[in-house]
């Protein structure tokens, strides 16, 4: 069953605020939107926990050029209070082609407030 409107609404506002580049450098807004027991595979594979995450972000270069936009934005309720979101990403760098990804999340109510306890990124061909 697909999430309400609302729901919908308040995850991809939440998925767009963490493609943000202030929030990306903001330990306290990364750590206030995974869960405690957040876990990202990687496009390469690689596993990673919420310290990591955080580590990596505060590390990634700024990159202005850089613009990031989410499409194809679905919901799945998988329990009462947790929600799968599936999108695409398309990542445009001035002068070059444009990257697409394919993207999960599963985010988790937890004392009213959504987390982040799972993401996975796929690189795709277009």
């Amino acid at each position: 069953m697909k999430a309400d409107y609302l729901e919908e609404s308040l995850l991809r506002q939440l998925e767009e605020r963490l493609l943000q580049p202030d929030v990306r450098k903001s330990a306290k807004d990364i750590m206030d939107l995974l869960a405690d027991e957040f876990i990202e595979i990687g496009s390469s594979g690689r596993v990673f926990d919420k310290q990591q995450i955080i580590e990596s972000l505060q590390n990634e270069p700024i990159e202005p050029l850089i613009q990031r936009s989410i499409t194809e934005f679905k919901t799945l309720v998988l329990a009462t209070g947790v929600i799968l979101v599936i999108y695409r990403i398309v990542r445009h760098i001035s002068g070059e082609q444009p990257v697409h990804s394919l993207r999960s999340s599963i985010w988790k109510l937890n004392n009213d407030q959504w987390k982040m306890i799972f993401h996975q990124g796929t690189l795709v061909r277009e």
